[in-house]
């Protein structure tokens, strides 16, 4: 069997011998699995939608039916240290840039979508604990919706608030591009297993990547909206995406192709939590620490 980076870190955690940093990066893959679970969780629940008719959920809408089953306690407490260790990864890869990417536009703006994918992880682990503490009751669907229009109604009213709104639209399509260079691309570097990743592993990630990139594209169009029409009632999120293609004319068949690419995304991120570079090394723990008291 080929060694893959997590069963490293797993035999350092069972012989205590793990770092500060390398306790934070197992909790990272436990991000990866959590987001894989839920991005398939979505897809699951939206190919059911596509073929028998009714409502897609989004993530918080996920998190709302996982806390009716029988684990619901359990599997949010998991989800809110997985979201936890993601979003913290997010950030210090949009702060610190452990990848160095480029200081380009293009690296800023990659940068720019790792914090607002951190933020949102952020809030996903707050609203995975509220469920389990009972402070926020158990919303099925979509609710991020809500919390997208709450939002731009919060902007909205912001002296400048019309123009971050077109800037938050735009960071999303170029997340979209940024995605749809990745399917088209199909390289997946940051996998670091020892043999060649398989071609199924592969076209699952490229597939789930183009369906991400049609998501995330409709999402930045409904915040351009949003501002351009200064009505919060237009913005919207994962749920109101995979909405509006079940309204189109075949839409039934759009959302199940969409439906399959994100179910995929969610395979193609477990996969990440084993094989993924995660690296949150001490040096740049104490560079936060630094930087937060300047």
């Amino acid at each position: 069997m080929p060694r893959y980076p997590a069963s490293n870190a797993m035999v350092k955690m069972m012989n205590g011998t793990e770092s500060y940093g390398e306790r934070l990066t197992i909790l990272a893959r436990i991000g990866f699995a959590a987001r894989g679970m839920v991005y398939l969780l979505i897809g699951l629940f939206a190919i059911d939608v596509a073929r028998h008719g009714g409502q897609p959920s989004d993530n918080q809408g996920v998190l709302g039916s996982l806390s009716q089953s029988s684990l619901g306690s359990f599997l949010l407490l998991l989800c809110a240290a997985g979201f936890a260790g993601y979003a913290l990864w997010r950030l210090i890869e949009a702060a610190l840039d452990p990848e160095h990417r480029s200081r380009s536009l293009k690296g800023r703006l990659e940068r720019a979508g790792y914090a607002m994918s951190g933020i949102v992880y952020g809030a996903l682990a707050l609203a995975a604990v509220n469920l389990v503490l009972r402070k926020a009751p158990a919303a099925e669907g979509s609710p991020g919706d809500r919390t997208a229009q709450g939002w731009s109604a919060w902007l909205l009213d912001q002296p400048g608030g019309q123009a971050v709104l077109v800037i938050c639209g735009v960071i999303f399509f170029f997340i979209a591009l940024a995605q749809a260079v990745k399917a088209c691309r199909g390289r997946f570097d940051e996998l670091a297993a020892d043999v060649p990743v398989p071609e199924a592993v592969r076209w699952a990630g490229r597939i789930g990547y183009a369906a991400r990139a049609i998501v995330f594209a409709m999402i930045g169009w409904f915040v351009i909206n949003a501002a351009l029409h200064a009505d919060p009632d237009e913005a919207g999120g994962l749920g109101a995406a995979l909405r509006q293609l079940r309204d189109q004319e075949h839409g039934p068949l759009l959302l199940f192709i969409v439906a399959s690419g994100l179910a995929l995304f969610g395979l193609f991120s477990i996969v990440e939590a084993l094989y993924r570079h995660v690296r949150i090394d001490g040096s740049q723990l104490r560079e936060i620490a630094r930087t937060a008291r300047q």
